[in-house]
């Protein structure tokens, strides 16, 4: 009855396994933006988005962080025009002058495929930009499928620190009667993200360095303002 359950059960263990050392790795970037008063840049194109969204704006989660979320990737201007959209070159150029971005932040890019023009080309203007780059990506989907992109590359390519997110190709983890259900990247993608800001904010905990949590607006003593005074310029959807 549950077997969608005991596969994404079966998914994060791998995941966490394998790829340990790159999430202690992410965890640290992210650890030394906050120490150093940075941004976390955050971008998904498709479902993708949501994981960019999952650390914005998000109770017992980080404040500095800016999700991406421009009718340019955002489904909610229509399904399939967002898939188009994402495979067109030289739309990143574009949304990056609609946000603050500045050197020593880090973006994360959200990808399963690793493969469309947008997602690319993001990652390629951050580095340019001197913005350290972490990518989200489905390997065994990404290396079994050509580029979309004019260079030929995916984004495991570009990106400075890469995280299999161990999704197999096609994101279905049931195949009854040769077809696929079962979506498992939004799943492990969220759980990515937040292992990365959690084990951050403890970093700097131990430290002895502040850092910026927003409580839950349901919690009647919760108070956020202060924090997106602080915020609100450098985060354009605050």
């Amino acid at each position: 009855m549950f077997e969608y359950l005991e596969k994404i059960k079966l998914l994060i263990n791998k995941m966490s396994t394998d790829q340990e050392n790159q999430l202690v790795s992410a965890a640290k970037i992210v650890a030394d933006v906050i120490k150093n008063d940075g941004i976390i840049h955050t971008i998904g194109t498709g479902h993708s988005q949501m994981i960019g969204m999952e650390m914005f704006g998000r109770a017992s989660n980080l404040a500095n962080v800016n999700a991406i979320m421009d009718d340019m990737v955002l489904m909610a201007s229509g399904a399939r025009r967002s898939a188009e959209m994402e495979q067109i070159s030289g739309l990143a150029e574009i949304l990056w002058n609609k946000y603050q971005f500045n050197k020593g932040d880090v973006l994360i890019v959200v990808s399963n495929s690793g493969r469309n023009a947008l997602p690319l080309e993001m990652a390629m203007k951050a580095k340019q930009e001197g913005l350290t780059t972490i990518a989200i990506t489905s390997l065994e989907q990404s290396k079994r499928y050509p580029s979309r992109h004019q260079s030929g590359k995916k984004l495991y390519q570009i990106a400075d620190l890469v995280i299999d997110n161990c999704v197999p190709s096609g994101d279905g983890v049931i195949s009854i009667n040769e077809l696929l259900i079962g979506p498992a990247s939004s799943v492990l993608g969220m759980i990515i993200v937040n292992i990365i800001s959690t084990e951050a904010i403890k970093i700097n905990l131990d430290r002895g360095v502040d850092v910026s949590v927003f409580q839950s607006q349901n919690i009647d003593e919760a108070d956020n303002e202060a924090l997106y005074q602080k915020y609100e310029s450098r985060v354009k959807h605050l």
